[in-house]
C-alpha cells in the first residue's frame, strides 16, 4: 500500500510536542497550559486512577467483566486542550433521550422523571438568570462605589456612593447638586479645605493612590488565585463553544476572583470596562449550575447550550438589552445554536435582566447608567455625518486591532510580559496622572458615556449643555438650536484632548493581567468624536440656516441637531469596527435608546463602520486575539481559499513512514501499549488484519489507554501477552493461554471519511459544520 496518511485533522485539537498535526494549520503563539484546574473537569467525571498512562498495571480483582456490556469509567471523556467529538455527543444525546421516552411509558415514576428531565433546561436557565443578574448587580454598586471613594467619602455612611449621599440632603443646590456637607473630598477631610492648591494636590495624590491600589489588588488577585480571570474573557468563550476543552476557566475560582478583580479593575480608572467580562462571569455560573444537572454534566454539546444561554445572559445584563444579548450570543460567539437554544437563551437573558432591575443598582429604575431616551426626529441629510462616523469607526477598529496586536504580541515575545504586575501598575499610573487634570476622563467611562448621550435640557448645568438661551424662541419642552456659549468651546477642546487619550491608553490596557472589557472604551471613544462632530453640525445649521442643505427642515426656532444622537451612532461606529457586530449591534443600541426611529442611522453607521474596518483587515478584536493565542478556532466567517486536496495535507506525506494502525485481532496488550508509548497520535485507524487493510473503525487513544488499565485491575488474567479482540465474537482460546481482552465497545465502527481525492475546501466545510473531532483519509477503502 502506497497510501500516505491518516489525518488527525481535528479543527480543535491541540497537543505540545506532537506530530500529529491539524489538517488546517493555526497560525499564533505557543500556548503555556501550565494551569492547573480549579473545578470538575468540563468534560465529564473521569475515573480516579484512570486518566493517566504509565504502560504498566497490575492484577485486581478476580471478578470476570464484560467489557462490552459494562461501561467503562473515563471511557468517552476528554482530556485537557482537546477537542469534544459534536457528532458523538449528540447521538449520545439522542439515545439518552430514546431511552428516557421508553421507560416513561412503563411505569409513573418513570413518567415523572421524563417530565423532570424536559423541565430541569428551563430550570437551569432560571438559576442561570437569577445567579448573573444577581452578580451583575453586586459588580454595578460595588464599582460604582469604589470610583467615588477614590474622590471622597460620605461621613454619613462610608458605603453610600457619591450621588447616594447626596440624595437625602436638604442643603444642595441646583446648580451644586453633586456636593453636599455629607460628602468630603479627601482634602475636605484631612485639611477642612475644598479649594487652593494644596487641596488639588492632595486630591490629585489620593486619586493615583487610590487607582494603585486597586490595580495592585486586582493583578495581585488574578496571579494569585486565578490566571484565567483576565482579560475580556470572550475570546476563550468562543473556542470553548465551538468545541474545545480549558479545564478551570469556568470554574469556581475564575467566578469568584474575576467578580472581585473586574470591580477593582474598573474603579481604578483604567480605560475598560465590565460589560464583555460579565460575558465571562454569566458563563462560569452557566457551567457551574450544569453540575447540578445529569444531562448536561455528562454531555459536552448540551453544556455548550447552556454557555450560550450564559453568553446571551451576560449581554444582557451588561446594557440591560435582552433581545440583543440573543442576537450578540447568536452572531458573535456560538458555534452550534440549535432552535431550543434560541429560546432558552431569550428566557435566561430575559430571568437576568429582571433580576437586575429588581436590584436596580443605579437608582434610576434603569439597567445601564447610560439609558437615554430621544425626541428629536432626525433628517435624512444627515444620513452623511452618520456614515462618516461609521468611516471613523471603521478606521478606529482597524487601527486598534493592529496596535493592540502588536502591543499583545510584544507583551508575549519580550520581558515586558514577565512583569505583568509592573505593567498594569505603570499603565495605571499613567491613566491616572493624565486623567485628573480633564473632568472628561476623570471620571468613569459609563458616566462619562451617559453625558455625551444626554440631550440638553434647561436644567442640564453641564458644560456640553452651556448655550445661549433664546427664552423667546422655545417651543414647548424642545430647546431650539442655540448658539454655543463658553462651557461648550471649553468642554470641546476638553472632549479632543480625551479622545486622542483615550485611544493612545485603550491599545495598551486591553490584554493585561486584569480584567478587561472592550466595549465600553470603544464606546466612548466613538461617543466623544460623535459628540464632536454633532454640535459642529448644530453650530453650523444654526449660523448658516439659508445653506441649500438646511433650508426647509432647520428653520430658526427649530431643534434640527441633537448632538446625543450623534455620540450614540458614532458609539454603536466605533464598537462596530472593533467587533465587527451588525445586528446584535443596532438591536443593543435600540434597545438603550427605547427608540424605534433611529434604527437607519444604527444601521448606516454600524454597515459603513464593518465595510471600512473589514476593507482594511477581516478580522475583528475577538478573532485576532483567537490567532494571537494559538487557540485551534475554525472561523465559520472565514473562506478557504487554497486549491488543494485531503491527501496533500494529510499524515503521514509521502516520505514518511507508513500508517500507524490497529488489526481487529491478533495483536497482544503489549503491542497496543508500545504503538501507543512509541506515537503522540490521538487515535489509531483499525484495519482487518495487516494483509487486508480494509477499514474497520477508528479508536482513540485515551480510551484505549483508560480500557487497558480498567482491565488489568479488574479483569483477572489480563496481561501484556493477553490477545486484543475489536470484532463481535471472539474466537476460541488455546488451553493455558491468557485471557483475552475486548474492545469493541470503545471502537467508532462508522468513522467519517473522505476519498484522498477530496478538496480542502469541502473537508474544512465538512468540520465546520458538523463539528468533527477527526477525519480519515481512504484510497479504494484503505485508510492514508
Amino acid at each position: 500500500m502506497d497510501n500516505k496518511a491518516f489525518q488527525r485533522g481535528s479543527r480543535t485539537s491541540l497537543q505540545s510536542a506532537t506530530s500529529d498535526e491539524d489538517m488546517v494549520e493555526i497560525a499564533g503563539a505557543t500556548l503555556d497550559f501550565s494551569i492547573t484546574d480549579d473545578i470538575p473537569p468540563l468534560d465529564g467525571d473521569i475515573g480516579e486512577g484512570y486518566g493517566s498512562y504509565n504502560g504498566g498495571g497490575v492484577n485486581g480483582s478476580v471478578k470476570m467483566m464484560d467489557f462490552l456490556d459494562e461501561p467503562i469509567p473515563g471511557v468517552g471523556t476528554y482530556e485537557d486542550f482537546n477537542t469534544i467529538d459534536w457528532v458523538r455527543e449528540k447521538s449520545r444525546d439522542r439515545d439518552r433521550h430514546r431511552e428516557i421516552a421508553s421507560r416513561s411509558k412503563e411505569s409513573t415514576w418513570a413518567l415523572i422523571q421524563s417530565v423532570n428531565d424536559a423541565f430541569s433546561g428551563w430550570m437551569l436557565m432560571l438559576l442561570l438568570g437569577l445567579s448573573a443578574g444577581s452578580l451583575a448587580g453586586l459588580i454595578d454598586i460595588s464599582a460604582h462605589w469604589m470610583t467615588d471613594l477614590k474622590e471622597g467619602v460620605c461621613l454619613s455612611g462610608f458605603w453610600f456612593n457619591h450621588e447616594h449621599c447626596c440624595w437625602t440632603s436638604n442643603e444642595t443646590t441646583f446648580n451644586d447638586r453633586d456636593k453636599c456637607p455629607q460628602w468630603k473630598s479627601w482634602a475636605e477631610l484631612f485639611t477642612n479645605r475644598s479649594q487652593g492648591a494644596f487641596a488639588y494636590i492632595l486630591n490629585y495624590f489620593m486619586y493615583v493612590l487610590w487607582a494603585l491600589l486597586f490595580s495592585f489588588l486586582a493583578v495581585s488577585l488574578v496571579r494569585g488565585f486565578a490566571p484565567y480571570a483576565c482579560g475580556s474573557g470572550i475570546p476563550e468563550i468562543k473556542t470553548i463553544l465551538s468545541g474545545f476543552i480549558i479545564r478551570g476557566y469556568l470554574g469556581k475560582w475564575t467566578l469568584v476572583i474575576k467578580t472581585i478583580t473586574l470591580v477593582l479593575a474598573v474603579s481604578s480608572g483604567l480605560s475598560l470596562g465590565k460589560e464583555g467580562p460579565l460575558v465571562h462571569v454569566a458563563c462560569c455560573c452557566g457551567n457551574i449550575l450544569c453540575h447540578l444537572f445529569t444531562k448536561y454534566r455528562k454531555n459536552e454539546a448540551k453544556r455548550r447550550e447552556v454557555l450560550s444561554a450564559a453568553a446571551a445572559a451576560g449581554v444582557s445584563v451588561a446594557f440591560g438589552a435582552p433581545i440583543g444579548g440573543v442576537l450578540f450570543s447568536l452572531e458573535e460567539v456560538s458555534y452550534y445554536f440549535p432552535l431550543k437554544t434560541l429560546w432558552r437563551s431569550f428566557f435566561a437573558a430575559l430571568v437576568a435582566a429582571f433580576t437586575l432591575r429588581s436590584i436596580n443598582p443605579f437608582g434610576n429604575s434603569r439597567l445601564v447608567l447610560f439609558y437615554v431616551e430621544f425626541h428629536s426626529p432626525w433628517h435624512l441629510l444627515e444620513l452623511i455625518p452618520f456614515i462618516l462616523l461609521g468611516i471613523f469607526g471603521g478606521l478606529w477598529g482597524a487601527f486598534f486591532i493592529w496596535a493592540n496586536i502588536a502591543w499583545c504580541r510584544k507583551r508575549k515575545t519580550t520581558k515586558l510580559g514577565k512583569y505583568p504586575l509592573l505593567e498594569v501598575l505603570t499603565v495605571t499610573a499613567i491613566t491616572a496622572v493624565l486623567a485628573f487634570p480633564n473632568e472628561y476622563t476623570k471620571r468613569s467611562t459609563s458616566e462619562l458615556i451617559s453625558e455625551l448621550f444626554n440631550d440638553c435640557s434647561m436644567l442640564d448645568s453641564s458644560k456640553l449643555c452651556d448655550y445661549i438661551n433664546d427664552f423667546n424662541s422655545t417651543k414647548g419642552d424642545d430647546l431650539p438650536d442655540r448658539a454655543a456659549n463658553t462651557g461648550v468651546h471649553t468642554a470641546m477642546w476638553q472632549l479632543s484632548l480625551a479622545l486622542i487619550f483615550k485611544i493612545l491608553i485603550t491599545v495598551v490596557t486591553f490584554g493585561m493581567k486584569v480584567p478587561s472589557g472592550l466595549f465600553i472604551p470603544s464606546m466612548a471613544v466613538g461617543a466623544i468624536a460623535g459628540r464632536l462632530l454633532g454640535i459642529g453640525v448644530e453650530q453650523l445649521a444654526y449660523y448658516h440656516r439659508d445653506w441649500v442643505i438646511f433650508q426647509g427642515w432647520c428653520s430658526p426656532g427649530a431643534d434640527c441637531i441633537t448632538p446625543g444622537l450623534y455620540a450614540m451612532v458614532g458609539a454603536a461606529a466605533c464598537l462596530g469596527g472593533v467587533t465587527r457586530m451588525t445586528v446584535s449591534l443596532v438591536v443593543i443600541m435600540f434597545e438603550l435608546t427605547g427608540g424605534l426611529e433611529y434604527i437607519v442611522p444604527l444601521m448606516a453607521a454600524a454597515m459603513t463602520s464593518k465595510w471600512v474596518a473589514d476593507a482594511i483587515g477581516r478580522e475583528g478584536i475577538y478573532e485576532a486575539h483567537i490567532r494571537l493565542n494559538g487557540y485551534p478556532f475554525l472561523e465559520a466567517k472565514e473562506e478557504f481559499t487554497h486549491k488543494t486536496l485531503a491527501m496533500d495535507v494529510m499524515k503521514p506525506r509521502r516520505n514518511d513512514p507508513p500508517l500507524t494502525v490497529l488489526t481487529q485481532e491478533g495483536m497482544k496488550v503489549e503491542d497496543v501499549e508500545a504503538v501507543i508509548n512509541e506515537t503522540t497520535y490521538s487515535g489509531f485507524p483499525v484495519v482487518v488484519s495487516r494483509e487486508s487493510q480494509r477499514l474497520v473503525g477508528f479508536v482513540l487513544k485515551r480510551d484505549l489507554i483508560i480500557s487497558i488499565e480498567n482491565a488489568r485491575k479488574k479483569q483477572d488474567g489480563i496481561v501484556s501477552s493477553s490477545m486484543i479482540y475489536f470484532t463481535e465474537h471472539t474466537p476460541p482460546l488455546p488451553p493455558h493461554s491468557p485471557a483475552s481482552l475486548k474492545l469493541r465497545n470503545i471502537l467508532d465502527l462508522s468513522p467519517f471519511t473522505v476519498t484522498d481525492q477530496t478538496p480542502m475546501e469541502i473537508v474544512v466545510d465538512i468540520f465546520r459544520k458538523l463539528g468533527l473531532r477527526q477525519c480519515l483519509i481512504t484510497h479504494n477503502g484503505i485508510p492514508g
